[in-house]
């Protein structure tokens, strides 16, 4: 599996990063229930398997299934915690310093570790009394606190809308960034990518595969296209060819889920890089023009 360093903190990571949702989701119209005592058995061998394929990197969140999905991540982290970057999440709306303490510890017990790599603040869009409540209310401080006492190794924050993180960026607290992004969600292009960039921060995605919302549309408009795999190659394509990214996260339920996706990573090498696309027609009209 390739690895890159995920900016200033250092971090050695796989360019695949094992997404923890589909652990506290049901989909029944697969047969998947990780409720289940036979779901939880299979979910458990997909997180093995993903770390027996080199994926180094798992995030997960103690509100994705009510902390199913920490847990059957956690029954692997007890003989494997040395082997991934294990990232978790708590809810800052609200929360008083002492609130977002006990949740990362919440989390530890349900992870069955002492300590986690990273702690993101879970949010999706962010105005100006959020920014102030997370960094001045008491949210931020907890973080810092649990860094200091060695319970946490760096402090990150997720956006589903990528342009309200940017003031963020100031912290010099805050290393990780989980942003979505994708190849129908191209905000986080324009509005932040570059600027994290240029602070070193980890850029990680999200929604990296658009959550299946362009494989339902191509299958209303292009049901041809939808049958072919292309769709779901392109998409993470997308994301591994923007330099900007250092490594995207994806949701696998299976073993073969985790083969496929490993797979493609490690068979793609961009010839491009989809930071320098242009990305307004008077560009586009300029690039043209110049080939």
């Amino acid at each position: 599996m390739q690895t890159i360093t995920l900016g200033r903190t250092g971090l050695v990571v796989s360019r695949l990063i094992l997404g923890g949702y589909p652990f506290g989701g049901v989909n029944r119209a697969h047969d998947w229930d990780p409720w289940s005592a036979a779901g939880r058995a299979t979910a458990i061998g997909t997180v093995n398997h993903a770390l027996d394929r080199g994926i180094s990197y798992i995030d997960t969140a103690p509100s994705y299934g009510a902390g199913n999905s920490e847990s059957i991540i956690g029954e692997v982290m007890k003989p494997r915690r040395d082997e991934c970057v294990l990232a978790t999440k708590v809810n800052w709306e609200g929360r008083s310093r002492r609130d977002v303490i006990d949740s990362v510890h919440a989390s530890l017990d349900r992870l069955q570790t002492d300590h986690l790599d990273i702690v993101q603040f879970h949010g999706g869009f962010y105005t100006p009394a959020d920014h102030d409540h997370i960094v001045s209310g008491g949210p931020l401080q907890a973080l810092r606190e649990l860094k200091q006492q060695g319970v946490i190794g760096f402090i990150g924050i997720t956006a589903e809308e990528p342009w309200t993180a940017l003031p963020f960026l100031t912290e010099p607290d805050i290393d990780v960034y989980q942003l979505a992004y994708n190849l129908i969600y191209q905000s986080a292009a324009r509005h932040i990518l570059n600027a994290a960039r240029e602070h070193n921060v980890g850029v990680i995605t999200m929604r990296t595969m658009t959550s299946g919302i362009l494989q339902r549309t191509v299958r209303q408009l292009a049901p041809e296209w939808a049958r072919a795999r292309d769709v779901y190659r392109t998409a993470l394509e997308f994301v591994l060819a923007d330099s900007r990214v250092h490594a995207p996260i994806v949701g696998m339920r299976w073993p073969d889920e985790v083969d496929l996706n490993v797979d493609l990573v490690e068979s793609f090498a961009p010839d491009f890089d989809l930071a320098d696309l242009p990305r307004m027609t008077a560009h586009i009209y300029q690039a043209e023009d110049a080939e």
